[in-house]
């Protein structure tokens, strides 16, 4: 007994040892080294710290700036992002900063970011999801990569061609005006109401969402969609945090929560496929186009498996939900506080449609003004206020030498309200702005860039018109003065204290 103590303590210490030289390496060495080779390239940043990095420091400024409403204007970078606000004026507007042990560059050139953008799965990649936010997304078309992705991607582009969301507009005018009806049914016997709008968009869009993924079988749709609506709340906690590995697996309340939430979507999505699958072959819902079989260009015949098909479901909705209802919340908003610009917006609806013709998708694209209006709606209140991609290799961007597994962060909000490129009204409503064409188009990315752009655009921009122009043909709106200005970023760009919208019924 003696003799084996005698050996295993030298390999305990020595596993010790090299456990310890590991650590200190990549908490210490590796981040040392590579604040070294961005500072001899004169980018620089907060100082480091061991294991967190400067995420401490973050969630502070965060909290700091949503403990109350700012002013009334379109200056909303130090709310979104007050980090970058803060620390670019120090350290100038490239900045390095780091998330746990991993480097982080903000950046907001334009041409860096359409580069970016356009390389990415070549040169860069979209980073991977910590272990708590990967369980709800799992393997579905927002964070697969590589060959997995293009396939995904090939399916959700037959999914959302032109064409096939054209046949879905009566459903997105049902749902709008099923909308106005419990407006009025609960503001009845009055001409003037107000309405907290972007919890009955987020309603609407999940509707519109269920109709459109499920078919007949959108009530449990619905449901699935509540489900996931509490998982992405307990995401959402999860996206900024430094995850300790193993984490997830302790019976933490809300790792418990997580997991009965997972479980039960998924057998419920199981069972509309199920009864999707008995029932005759609709291919025109969301639902049944993953279901299918696909050919793509080597002639090669792809399916997805079960578990794809839910994860996608559980994509799908989170984007679609939250962009389209979160920007027709802004362009309320907008609308609501330029009155100039919203008669000019309605006399356009009504010339096109009239006062209770429901628009179609021939009569969306005479809507010419509604749709500069959500263009100038997206550049102000940018859905994705910020992007993330990461180095897949050492890469030469402009003048900057990047090396492997450096994340970038892309500052979009910071590029939409840019004085150089918009001139000196940039944070200004202006929907006019648009009418021209644009010589550098490079500071514009309301739905991405390149091979990874939102595969939901279309469905996206025609239920925004539909909604706007609806809302515009039966209402004038005004912002109410209970509103409190508090745009933040989750996934997308949020009023924290909602929008409260005064109507008067035409």
């Amino acid at each position: 007994m003696h003799h084996l103590l005698l050996f295993l303590i030298p390999f305990f210490v020595l596993l010790l040892t090299v456990f310890v030289v590991r650590v200190a390496y990549s908490i210490i060495w590796v981040p040392w080294i590579t604040a070294h080779h961005f500072r001899v390239q004169g980018i620089t940043g907060p100082s480091y710290r061991p294991i967190k990095g400067n995420t401490d420091e973050i969630h502070r400024m965060y909290r700091e700036v949503q403990s109350k409403p700012m002013a009334l204007c379109h200056d909303i970078l130090e709310r979104v992002c007050p980090f970058y606000h803060r620390w670019s004026r120090v350290y100038g507007k490239t900045v390095l900063y780091w998330h746990g042990s991993k480097p982080k560059l903000v950046l907001s050139d334009p041409d860096m970011i359409k580069e970016i953008l356009l390389k990415t799965g070549e040169w860069f990649e979209r980073i991977d999801p910590n272990p708590s936010v990967k369980q709800f997304f799992g393997e579905g078309i927002l964070v697969l990569k590589g060959d997995q992705w293009a396939v995904h991607r090939a399916i959700a582009n037959q999914a959302f061609k032109i064409e096939r969301v054209k046949l879905w507009v009566p459903q997105i005018t049902d749902c709008t005006k099923a909308m106005f009806s419990k407006w009025e049914d609960k503001n009845r016997g009055t001409n003037e109401f107000e309405i907290e709008v972007s919890k009955d968009l987020h309603d609407l869009t999940s509707d519109i969402i269920s109709r459109v993924a499920f078919g007949s079988n959108y009530e449990e749709g619905q449901e699935i969609f509540e489900l996931l609506e509490q998982h992405y709340h307990l995401v959402s906690l999860a996206i900024r945090s430094v995850y300790i590995p193993g984490f997830r697996f302790l019976p933490t309340k809300k790792n418990r929560e997580r997991k009965r939430l997972e479980k039960k979507t998924y057998e419920s999505i199981k069972m509309v496929i199920e009864e999707t699958q008995k029932a005759e072959h609709n291919s025109e819902n969301f639902l049944s186009l993953l279901m299918s079989s696909h050919k793509f260009i080597n002639n090669e015949t792809q399916k997805l498996r079960l578990d794809e098909i839910v994860d996608d479901c559980k994509n799908f909705y989170m984007a679609g939900k939250e962009t389209s209802a979160t920007s027709l919340s802004w362009a309320l908003f907008l609308l609501g506080l330029n009155q100039e610009w919203q008669s000019k917006a309605r006399e356009e609806v009504l010339s096109v449609l009239g006062p209770n013709t429901l628009p179609t998708s021939e009569t969306l694209s005479e809507l010419k003004l509604v749709n500069l209006v959500l263009q100038e709606t997206l550049r102000l209140y940018p859905n994705p206020g910020a992007l993330v991609r990461q180095a897949s290799r050492r890469v030469k961007l402009g003048n900057i030498d990047i090396p492997a597994g450096t994340q970038l962060y892309l500052s979009i909000t910071s590029v939409h309200h840019d004085a150089e490129f918009w001139g000196e009204d940039a944070l200004e409503f202006n929907p006019m702005r648009f009418a021209e064409p644009r010589k550098h188009l490079a500071p514009y990315f309301p739905f991405g860039l390149g091979p990874n752009f939102c595969v939901g655009q279309n469905l996206a921009l025609f239920e925004m018109k539909i909604v706007l122009a609806m809302v515009l043909q039966r209402y004038s709106f005004s912002v109410s003065p209970s509103y409190a200005h508090a745009p933040m970023l989750l996934m997308t760009m949020t009023p924290q204290y909602g929008m409260q919208i005064l109507f008067r019924k035409l």
